[in-house]
C-alpha cells in the first residue's frame, strides 16, 4: 500500500494515528455548495489533524503563510466536495463484480454465449449466478425462457437477476430447485411468467423471484468482504466519498463493521435496513450512532411499494400502454404500508420507500400525509425513484414536504436509459409526470441524486450530465426529453453533495466543504459548472480524499502517492 506524506494516513485515513498538525491545501479552483445553497468558490482550504475543515480561503483573502505544518499543492486543479450517491446497493455492486455480469450484452444470443463461457470457466460451482440482463436492451419483445438457458447450461441451476433487480431468470434446474411448477401460485406482489400451457416460462417477477433466490447457496463472510472491497474501490475511483445503502441486511452490516474494525472502511455509508425485521435486528431501538469517525450509520428502513417499469411490475393507475391486461404489481397494500411506516416512525427510523408507478406514488404520498398527523417534526421521509407521479398528486407532495419534509431520491441516469421503454410502457398521456426532477423540487421536495448501482454504474458524472440536459450520451433526443424537467447546475451539484447528505441526516458531518465538516474532497479535470454535458460525462477523477486522507490517485490507482509535504522552515 502506498504511503502518504507525513501527517496523513495512508488509505486508513484519519482512523489511524493522527498527525497532530494542520494541513493547507492551496492553489485550487475550489467549489462547494455554500450555506445559502449556492456555489461558493475558494482558492485554499485549511484542515486539522482529524481531517476536519478549519477554514476556506476565498479570492481576495490572504492565504496563511504559517500556522500549519503540511501543504498540498492543488496545481490549479478543480476541487469539489466528495460526491454522494443517494441510492446504491453496496453489496450487490460488489457481488456483481464477482459473478456473471450481463449488463453490457446487446442480444439474447450474446448473453447465452457469455453464460456458456462462464459455465465452462467455473465447472466447480454448484450454482451459476449473475445479473444484468435486460430484454428491452436486447430488443427481444418478450422475456427470455428457461429452455433458452437450458440450451447452454442444463447440468446445474442458473439464476440471473434482471438489470433492475425486479425479476429473475432461471433454467429448468433452478426452477426445479425452487419447486416452481405449473401448480405454483403467484405470490402477493409477484408473478410467475408462464408459457401458453401454464407451465413456468423461466422468469419470476418481484416477490415471485424469492422462491428460487431463497435456494441459492448464501455467500460466505469472505465473499462479503471481497465484494465490499470491490464496491468501495469502484465508488471512490469515481469520486464518491459517501453512499446511501438501500436495503441493508445483517450480513451486509457485519461486513461494513468488519471493514470498520479493520481500518479499511473509507467510503461513508448511510444504511437503510431491508424491511422492518432487518432494520430492528441491526439498530434495535432506533437509528445507530455514527461509527468509525462518521463512516457508518443505520439511518432507517427501506420498503418496497411496487416493482419496476421494465418488468411491468411498477404499479400504475391505468393499464400499461403496451400490455393493457395489467397495471403492475403492488407489493404492499395501503394498510400494510401504513402499518410498516408507523412501526418505523415510532422508533424514529427514517422511512425510505421504493415507488415507481403513479399509483404506487399516490398511495405512498397519501400514507405519508396521513401519518404526518401523528408523527410530526423533521422526518425527511424519502421516496426512492419517484419515477412516475401523476401531476394531480403534486399538491399532496407539497403538503408532506411542508409538514415533515420530503426527499425525492431520484436517479437522473434512469431517464436516459429508460426513455424509449418508458414511452412504450406509459404511452404519451402519462409522460408529463415521468422522471420529473424539476417538478419535484418545485413542490418542495429535496432532490437527492444517485445511480441505483448496480442497476446502473455508480457514475455521478453521467447522472450530472443527464440532470442538466435530459439527453443521453449520443445527444438524443435533440433538445432533451421533457426538457422542462431539467435542473440547473447548482441543483445538480447539491443533489450529489449537500442535499444528498441532508437526505441522510448527515449535513452536520459531511456533504459540503465548510468549517466543522469532514474534509472529503476530489480533484477533477473538468468543471461541471461550465463544461458541456458531453465533457462532464468524460470527467476524470484525479484524486479522492476522505477525512483528510487520500484514498484514490489516478496516477497510482493501487494506493495513491504522497499528498502532503512538510512546510520548509
Amino acid at each position: 500500500m502506498a504511503r502518504l506524506g507525513p501527517g496523513l494516513a495512508a488509505l486508513a485515513i484519519c482512523l489511524a494515528t493522527p498527525a497532530y498538525a494542520d494541513t493547507l491545501i492551496d492553489n485550487v479552483q475550489g467549489q462547494t455548495i455554500g450555506a445559502d445553497g449556492h456555489v461558493e468558490r475558494f482558492k485554499a482550504m485549511l484542515m486539522d489533524d482529524a481531517g476536519v475543515v478549519k477554514a476556506l480561503i476565498h479570492e481576495g483573502e490572504k492565504t496563511p503563510k504559517k500556522g500549519f505544518q503540511y501543504r498540498v499543492d492543488g496545481k490549479g486543479r478543480i476541487m469539489l466536495p466528495g460526491l454522494i450517491d443517494a441510492h446504491v446497493h453496496v453489496m450487490s455492486t460488489g457481488f456483481a463484480a464477482l459473478t456473471l455480469d450481463l449488463s453490457e450484452t446487446n442480444s439474447l444470443g450474446e448473453a447465452l454465449e457469455k453464460i456458456a463461457a462462464y459455465a465452462k470457466a467455473h465447472p466447480d460451482r454448484p450454482w451459476l449466478i449473475g445479473r444484468g440482463w435486460n430484454q428491452e436492451r436486447w430488443k427481444l419483445g418478450r422475456f427470455p425462457t428457461a429452455a433458452e438457458l437450458d440450451s447452454v447450461v442444463s447440468d446445474r441451476p442458473v439464476w440471473l437477476e434482471r438489470a433492475d433487480g425486479h425479476a429473475g431468470w432461471g433454467n429448468t434446474a433452478a426452477l426445479k430447485a425452487g419447486g416452481v411448477t405449473a401448480a405454483t401460485q403467484n405470490p402477493s406482489g409477484g408473478e410467475v411468467i408462464r408459457l401458453a400451457d401454464g407451465s413456468p416460462a423461466g422468469v419470476l417477477v418481484d416477490n415471485a423471484s424469492n422462491i428460487v433466490a431463497a435456494k441459492v447457496p448464501p455467500p460466505t463472510a469472505r465473499d462479503y468482504d471481497a465484494a465490499f472491497a470491490l464496491a468501495q474501490r469502484d465508488f471512490y475511483r469515481r469520486g464518491l466519498t459517501a453512499v446511501a445503502d438501500m436495503g441493508t441486511e445483517m450480513a451486509d452490516w457485519q461486513a461494513f463493521r468488519r471493514a470498520g474494525d479493520a481500518n479499511t472502511l473509507y467510503v461513508r455509508i448511510m444504511a437503510y435496513g431491508s424491511g422492518i425485521d432487518s432494520t430492528v435486528q441491526i439498530g434495535g431501538p432506533g437509528p445507530s450512532p455514527w461509527l468509525y469517525a462518521d463512516r457508518l450509520r443505520l439511518n432507517g428502513v427501506k420498503l418496497y411499494m411496487d416493482g419496476a417499469l421494465g418488468s411491468r411490475g411498477a404499479w400504475l393507475k391505468a393499464p400499461y400502454h403496451d400490455k393493457p391486461d395489467t397495471r403492475g404489481l403492488p407489493r404492499l397494500t395501503q394498510t400494510q404500508l401504513g402499518n410498516l411506516m408507523s412501526r418505523a416512525a415510532m422508533d424514529n427510523f427514517q422511512i425510505a420507500v421504493h415507488a415507481i408507478g403513479d399509483e404506487a406514488n399516490a398511495v405512498l404520498l397519501g400514507a405519508m400525509e396521513d401519518l404526518s398527523q401523528t408523527y410530526k417534526g423533521d422526518r425527511r421521509w424519502r421516496i426512492e425513484h419517484a419515477q412516475v407521479i401523476d401531476p394531480a398528486d403534486w399538491p399532496i407532495a407539497e403538503r408532506v414536504a411542508k409538514s415533515v419534509g420530503l426527499i425525492a431520491s431520484m436517479q437522473p441516469v434512469h431517464q436516459t436509459s429508460d426513455r424509449l421503454m418508458a414511452e412504450a410502457r406509459l404511452g404519451p398521456e402519462r409522460l408529463a409526470g415521468a422522471y420529473a426532477w424539476a417538478s419535484a423540487k418545485a413542490h418542495g421536495a429535496v432532490l437527492a441524486f444517485g445511480s441505483d448501482s448496480p442497476v446502473e454504474l455508480p457514475d455521478p458524472w453521467t447522472g450530472f450530465a443527464a440532470a442538466i440536459s435530459r439527453v443521453d450520451e449520443g445527444g438524443q433526443p435533440a433538445g432533451g426529453w421533457q426538457p422542462q424537467e431539467r435542473v440547473g447546475r447548482e441543483t445538480a451539484l447539491a443533489g450529489y453533495t449537500a442535499d444528498a447528505a441532508y437526505a441522510g441526516f448527515a449535513e452536520k458531518h459531511f456533504g459540503r466543504l465548510a468549517p466543522g465538516l469532514r474534509a472529503d474532497f476530489i480533484f477533477v479535470d473538468t468543471d461541471p459548472m461550465t463544461a458541456t454535458p458531453e465533457a462532464i460525462r468524460k470527467t476524470k477523477v484525479l484524486e479522492t480524499w476522505v477525512g483528510g486522507g487520500k484514498v484514490w490517485d489516478t496516477a497510482t490507482p493501487e494506493g495513491g502517492a504522497a499528498g502532503a509535504e512538510p512546510v520548509k522552515k
